[in-house]
């Protein structure tokens, strides 16, 4: 469907990268693939609001996929950046900024008691799965279809034809070998991760799973999954990894963990972040006690390092962020969920569209299916055309949704009545859309 708005900028700006950019994008999702179009090149963004190189201005519901939770250019965190980069950009050296954020976050997350800072999400999951074969001595991870930790080649992995088999590459590049170091098992099915480690349990390092999935749309843990998987591994001597890089302090102070609760058995024994803790700038985490962090150079055997990592301004950003996310914040994002998640099962079930809300949290999506999702082949058996319809008729009328079906919706403590009122007015019209076969 094309835009009403005007585009010009935007395709001349696209033509360009197309011829210097694989695909004309940094990253696959920005390139509008599964809902066709052009993709919107952004000038700026204040508090909910884009506005894009043609002047046009949209509710912002990606929050450039979940670190904007204060907003764009919240005025503490801008005022933090502006601060520290007037001392200097980066120096290679320890830095006051990277200990505080460390603190905070461990002061957050109660099973943590130390962090190593690094710079993306996938070099954390990377990095906590390098620890978790060095403190165990053995090389398989157990991952669930449908989570994603990043562009990590052991986690780029697809199932193989058996429920306990070793996984096959999913993406080209990605060596068998490092493929078949994976069994991928479907996600909320406790009886496959039991099968697995029957078979496998004294070659298995480690499990990592989100600790809410949020990359095939949002899709929680069951009661009891995180409990047995906690069970599981510490039966057969294997860690558990939360993947948090996503949920991590967006869906609560302590992200996931603290809505979720520590599971039977306690905690997991290694924990991802990103996204919120850098406050739009490139800053991820990974963490657990102090005995299993200990194993990390320099202290330890396990190495691991990066020029940027801790970066002054890019802490700076994050602390700002976290300190901010204050209660008032918290309670913002839930009125401003339930507010979209009402307006858009009411215009979806007045228009007849099948569909389903997956949530965590502030965290949620529209699954255009009439069946709970529960795992990734339910994710994927829905209408992604309809989505596209959806998707197309709220960018039309000033909504920037994320251009997948199987992405989180993000919102913001910066969502005012203003910006809640102009995504409620659109969702009818995009649900008569989506109904148009």
């Amino acid at each position: 469907m094309p835009s009403a708005q005007p585009t010009t900028r935007s395709d001349e700006l696209m033509r360009t990268a197309r011829t210097v950019i694989p695909g004309g994008v940094n990253s696959p999702v920005r390139a509008f693939r599964s809902v066709g179009g052009t993709p919107r090149f952004m000038a700026s963004g204040t508090g909910p609001w884009l506005t894009d190189v043609d002047g046009n201005r949209y509710v912002d519901l990606i929050c450039s996929w979940g670190p904007m939770i204060l907003g764009h250019a919240h005025p503490d965190v801008e005022q933090a950046v502006r601060e520290a980069a007037a001392k200097g950009f980066s120096f290679g050296t320890p830095s006051e900024n990277e200990v505080l954020l460390a603190a905070e976050i461990v002061d957050r997350v109660a099973p943590l008691e130390q962090v190593r800072l690094v710079s993306s999400g996938t070099e954390a999951t990377m990095s906590a799965l390098r620890l978790a074969r060095g403190a165990t001595g053995r090389s398989k991870v157990v991952k669930f279809a449908g989570c994603y930790h990043g562009h990590v080649d052991a986690l780029l992995a697809a199932a193989g034809s058996g429920l306990a088999t070793f996984a096959l590459p999913d993406s080209a590049g990605v060596p068998v070998s490092s493929a078949h170091e994976t069994i991928v098992l479907p996600y909320n099915d406790v009886s496959t991760v039991e099968a697995a480690f029957a078979e496998h349990g004294d070659e298995i390092a480690c499990v990592i799973t989100e600790a809410a999935a949020g990359n095939m749309g949002v899709v929680p843990p069951e009661p009891g999954f995180t409990a047995a998987l906690r069970r599981i591994t510490r039966e057969h001597g294997a860690l558990l990894i939360s993947d948090e890089v996503m949920t991590g302090f967006r869906c609560s102070a302590a992200g996931w963990y603290g809505l979720e609760g520590e599971p039977e058995g306690g905690a997991p024994d290694l924990f991802t972040f990103g996204k919120v803790m850098g406050g739009g700038f490139p800053a991820a985490a990974f963490g657990g006690s102090a005995e299993l962090m200990s194993r990390l150079a320099p202290d330890g055997p396990v190495y691991q390092a990066g020029t940027l990592s801790g970066n002054p301004v890019a802490t700076a950003a994050g602390l700002a962020t976290l300190r901010g996310c204050n209660p008032a914040v918290y309670d913002r994002l839930m009125e401003v969920s339930d507010a979209l998640i009402a307006g858009a099962a009411e215009a979806l079930s007045a228009a007849g569209v099948p569909h389903v809300i997956g949530r965590a949290g502030s965290m949620f999506n529209v699954f255009f299916r009439d069946e709970p999702v529960r795992d990734y082949d339910d994710a994927r058996d829905q209408d992604t055309a309809a989505f596209g319809r959806f998707f197309h008729s709220m960018l039309q009328q000033g909504v920037h949704l994320p251009p997948s079906a199987f992405e989180s919706w993000f919102v913001s403590a910066s969502h005012d009545d203003e910006a809640v009122d102009a995504v409620l007015a659109a969702l009818p019209t995009a649900a008569a859309a989506a109904a148009a076969a």
